[in-house]
């Protein structure tokens, strides 16, 4: 497969090939202390940091990393919110010659646990909040130091001051953690260590920048490689396809957090490179969002639909201005049309959805944002330098433009393999080409569709029902706020389709009312056989729906009839 049809619709401002940086990610950070010195970095709740604090806090770190044993490979747990320290932990462990081991702060025990024995890691760094959490499990695990921090420590005068006070109200917590033994502090670290380089010798092409744990809904979760190539190659990318955002003098609001690799991509390594200022909050809040929004004046928007969502039915939307918002991509779940025409309505900018995965550092396909028109439906084009194709599920052979079949994918920012499991990484890959294991086809211009993902497809009476095309429909519903689709065991159809439904605030609406509208829109062998109205949806930290999680519990209750 050589041919590259969505080539034609590339702007001139967009090449078709581009060039990466042969140099360690950590490099875009010495490059924008250099280039930007006094050019705010980071706004974090009325706390600023210009690009070289962040550097020399950076290089802070890597030397206590190394005083604690770090060394080229070693693997450094960051377990935190959004925040400077967030960054400067990443960018510290890299300088240290680290690979960084994303984790997330929702994580119970069990989970911590795994992810330390699995990865090994040697230092984690984390908050005084999740201390008791790790503390607890680290003597089963490789971990040998903890350097803690603690939210007060980068907020401005009187923030600091009263933060503890609600904080310990909320959680009920009052950690006190002493420097000293395998325990040492942030904050001690920064106020005593010096800023210097060390040198480090990384193969650019080889080295691991990152261990980036999927989501693990079925199984355990695996640790994908991604070498310092695949993430520079990604934020590269994604610079390109904003060609209209001005180096050196953007902002970029950062919810998603930086343990997703998307928002550590789109908000934190590419805002390190343009020269781009972060505003980073440590959780997603609507009315905290809106007012950060309307205050901080950010350009660049990356999220997911639950939050567009979220903010779309907050009831006093119309009283902040959200004029700044110039581009937002959406990515992690399927953008709903009705989603992105409203969100584009309410902000005057342009919203459009994007693709990619873990494995793949993890943007491999978008739609335009200016210049080109929208297509309705569609995860976009290839990104440059990044080729797909769609193989056959039964024969593995290729398949014409509008046939269904499993997406495949090559590129700079396809991950190395997965951590310590050579036969899974076998399996994920044929003739080079990377099994996303999603669903999908591509129309005859090259724009690609994704059907649903290929675990998730739902045969019911020898059909193939697509959930996401159910959710497509109920979206379209004045009442749904969210959906979800999944197949559930059937004695007769071997599955049935059942939709989960949460409703928009004020609204009602019966279950024989949701069927006859479904009916007027979808094949009868589509209309959900089952609705559940629930308040909320499970899902992960980055906003991303659980549907195995929902059908789990469909096999559980199944079990305790049978």
């Amino acid at each position: 497969m050589s041919e590259k049809p969505w080539l034609v619709h590339y702007p001139e401002e967009i090449p078709p090939t581009l060039e990466y940086a042969n140099q360690p990610v950590q490099s875009f950070l010495t490059n924008a202390a250099k280039d930007y010195p006094e050019k705010i970095a980071i706004h974090f709740l009325g706390k600023e940091l210009t690009f070289k604090e962040v550097y020399e806090s950076s290089l802070k770190m890597a030397r206590y990393l190394k005083r604690l044993g770090v060394t080229k490979g070693d693997r450094v747990a960051i377990m935190l919110p959004n925040g400077p320290q967030a960054v400067i932990s990443y960018f510290g462990a890299l300088y240290a010659g680290g690979v960084v081991v994303q984790t997330n702060p929702l994580y119970t025990e069990r989970e911590i646990e795994y992810q330390m024995k699995d990865s090994e890691a040697k230092v984690m760094i984390t908050l005084d909040l999740l201390y008791p959490r790790v503390k607890s499990v680290m003597k089963q695990t490789e971990l040998e130091h903890l350097i803690v921090t603690a939210v007060k420590d980068y907020l401005p005068f009187p923030k600091n001051i009263i933060y503890p006070f609600i904080q310990r109200k909320q959680t009920g917590l009052n950690v006190q953690i002493e420097h000293q033994g395998t325990n040492h502090l942030f904050k001690k670290i920064m106020k005593e260590e010096k800023a210097e380089e060390i040198p480090l010798a990384i193969d650019f092409e080889e080295d691991l920048a990152l261990l980036q744990y999927t989501g693990g809904t079925t199984g355990f979760p695996k640790g994908v490689m991604l070498t310092h190539k695949n993430l520079i190659a990604n934020a590269t990318m994604c610079a390109a396809w904003l060609y209209k955002c001005e180096k050196g003098n953007g902002a970029v609001l950062g919810v998603i957090p930086f343990f997703h690799v998307y928002g550590m991509t789109t908000v934190m390594v590419l805002s390190v490179l343009q020269g781009h200022k972060m505003i980073l909050l440590p959780k997603f809040d609507t009315k905290t969002t809106l007012k950060t929004i309307a205050k901080q004046r950010p350009t660049l928007f990356p999220g997911a639909p639950t939050i567009y969502i979220a903010l779309l039915n907050d009831p006093d939307i119309q009283k902040y201005d959200l004029s700044s918002i110039d581009s937002c991509i959406s990515g992690s779940a399927p953008l709903p049309v009705e989603v992105q025409q409203k969100f584009e309505e309410v902000t005057g900018g342009k919203l459009v959805e994007g693709y990619g995965l873990s494995e793949t550092s993890p943007v491999t396909h978008s739609n335009f944002l200016w210049d080109r028109p929208r297509i309705k439906g569609s995860i976009g084009v290839p990104w440059p330098d990044t080729d797909a194709a769609i193989l056959s599920m039964q024969t593995g052979e290729f398949l014409p433009p509008n046939e269904v079949g499993e997406i495949v994918i090559k590129g700079p920012q396809v991950m190395k393999g997965y951590w310590k499991r050579p036969e899974e990484t076998e399996q994920t890959f044929k003739d080079g080409w990377f099994l996303t294991g999603d669903i999908g086809y591509m129309d005859e211009e090259g724009y690609f569709y994704v059907v649903d993902r290929k675990k998730d497809m739902i045969i019911a009476g020898g059909y193939n029902i697509y959930p996401r095309e159910v959710e497509e429909v109920l979206y379209e519903h004045d009442a749904i706020l969210e959906a979800v689709v999944a197949g559930v065991p059937d004695p007769y159809r071997g599955e049935t389709v059942k939709a989960y439904v949460v409703l928009k605030d004020g609204y009602q609406i019966t279950e024989d009312e949701l069927n006859k509208y479904a009916r007027e829109h979808l094949a009868a062998y589509k209309v959900p056989r089952i609705y559940e109205f629930r308040d909320e949806l499970p899902k992960t930290a980055v906003g991303k729906i659980l549907r195995r999680v929902l059908v789990d519990e469909e096999k559980k209750k199944l079990e305790k009839t049978s």
